[in-house]
């Protein structure tokens, strides 16, 4: 049971990390559509941490789904699993 445990939360460690991303994304995807990177960046350095964020945020959204899939797939196992023992 601690297996299981641990495994659901390392899946809700990552969907916050994909939300901390994902937000992220949306801010660098505002500065950019408002023109303020202008204030902040030069083009080459906003062009490169645009490049980062945009890496970032499909790592984590990669690695989200991948959790979540395993963890449907390990669920679905121990029910099979279940239906498979014998009634004692």
């Amino acid at each position: 049971m601690p297996a299981v445990q641990g495994g659901f939360r390392l899946d809700q460690i990552s969907q916050k990390w994909r939300d901390l991303a994902d937000r992220r994304l949306a801010y660098f995807t505002e500065l950019y559509r408002s023109g303020r990177w202008k204030h902040y960046y030069t083009p080459e350095d906003f062009a490169e941490r645009m490049r980062d964020v945009v890496k970032a945020a499909k790592v984590w959204a990669n690695l989200a789904d991948r959790a979540l899939s395993d963890q449907i797939l390990t669920e679905q196992m121990k029910s099979r699993d279940d239906r498979m023992r014998p009634a004692a």
